[in-house]
């Protein structure tokens, strides 16, 4: 199985290409959309979502995942096994959020040219004409070995996001995500709050924490646990990134009772 996570879009023919290019190489392979809505550009966001869909596919599948600002130039193109199966990507630390779960196993550079699908890549359409072949070509059994040069761990790329501060009166985190509803998604993860009594202070306003979004009013605020095990905030009927003026990396503080 492979999935394909990317911020083309659906408009064009980026994302029909690249499945063309892998069902060339393995007519039989199950493919798989996580997401083609990634807002252009924001490897955070590509982070996020990757993290949060890995553990939810069989074993052995190949994550491929394409959001590459800097496509064409000297930023390596890799193939990363781990413990769930590999990911195909580049190395502008899109995969650090699901390498803070699992340990790398091996990492390979995709430097032999004979699993590409042109040995002139576009320095456009990496997507096309690197990382959907080595998908493809993966996907038939060809080893990592063969791909390309092996690499260390300490030559990836790390997307820095704040930390998590913790003390006994408060948790100050960040915005990891922002999803289509509106709802802000933090890097509080749920067993920071465990057996405590908290709510949200956003500037004057005191945000209350409640099991569903139709907890409160039609229009008002609130916190909770969100199915991906992660502290967002969120308005019943609307959208806290436009009720809230808020955007990624931006500080959120916990309070506790």
């Amino acid at each position: 199985m492979i999935t394909l996570l990317t911020d083309f879009g659906l408009q064009d023919v980026y994302v029909g290409v690249m499945k063309g290019v892998i069902k060339s190489l393995n007519p039989d392979v199950d493919l798989i959309d996580l997401t083609h809505e990634i807002p252009r550009q924001n490897i955070l966001a590509a982070r996020f979502a990757l993290m949060n869909a890995i553990d939810f596919f069989p074993d052995h599948t190949i994550h491929l995942a394409v959001v590459d600002p800097t496509v064409g130039s000297k930023r390596k193109a890799l193939a990363i096994a781990f413990k769930k199966g590999y990911l195909i990507c580049p190395n502008n630390g899109i995969f650090s959020g699901v390498l803070s779960k699992y340990k790398p196993e091996k990492i390979v550079e995709l430097t032999n040219k004979k699993y590409w699908f042109n040995s002139n890549p576009s320095s456009t359409f990496h997507g096309r004409d690197i990382f959907a072949a080595v998908a493809g070509y993966l996907s038939q059994g060809i080893s990592l070995n063969e791909l390309g040069e092996e690499i260390k761990e300490d030559s990836l790329v790390e997307l820095k996001i704040k930390p998590v501060i913790i003390n006994s009166k408060e948790i100050i985190g960040t915005i990891q995500y922002i999803d289509i509803y509106g709802n802000l998604v933090t890097n509080i993860a749920m067993n920071m709050l465990n057996n405590k009594s908290w709510y949200l202070i956003e500037g004057k306003d005191k945000i209350n924490n409640h099991l569903t979004y139709s907890s409160v009013n039609q229009g008002d605020l609130l916190a909770l646990i969100g199915s991906h095990g992660w502290l967002e905030i969120a308005v019943n009927g609307g959208s806290a990134k436009i009720k809230l003026n808020k955007e990624y990396n931006d500080q959120i503080r916990v309070r506790f009772n």
